[in-house]
């Protein structure tokens, strides 16, 4: 009898997570505008501009990323050596290596900081860059 409970709780654990691993990794669901008139999305399918942003021991593989305003950009984070993180606190996006994309619509045009979210070591305070918002 416990042979039978056991196979049937490990099946259930099994649905429940082939269930749940479609959905976005974003756990914030929707649509909204920040304070700062950026209007951000968990659908990274709704834009066709990619911002690829990587990661390695205390520097972002570039020092500044431009996009333009008004087009939907889906920032997708890579981490190529270390444990880091990526914020633009302007643009309400936090990204680390569980959840790796984010899709936003800037606004605004103009500078916005990107920096470490996580504390990677003696390097960390200096590992910052900018997103550049071009007018379209």
């Amino acid at each position: 009898m416990k042979k039978y409970m056991l196979i049937g709780v490990t099946a259930a654990m099994l649905l429940l997570t082939t269930a749940c691993g479609g959905q976005a990794q974003n756990s914030s669901a929707g649509t909204g505008v920040t304070d700062t008139g950026v209007a951000t999305s968990d659908n990274s399918e709704a834009s066709g501009n990619q911002l690829v942003v990587k990661a390695t021991n205390y520097a972002f593989d570039q020092k500044e990323y431009h996009v333009k305003k008004g087009e939907p950009i889906t920032i997708v984070f890579q981490n190529e050596q270390g444990n880091h993180g990526l914020m633009i606190p302007a643009l309400n996006v936090d990204l680390n290596s569980s959840n790796t994309t984010a899709t936003v619509t800037p606004q605004q045009a103009g500078e916005f900081d990107m920096a470490c979210s996580i504390m990677c070591g003696s390097g960390h305070s200096t590992m910052v860059a900018k997103l550049i918002v071009d007018e379209a």
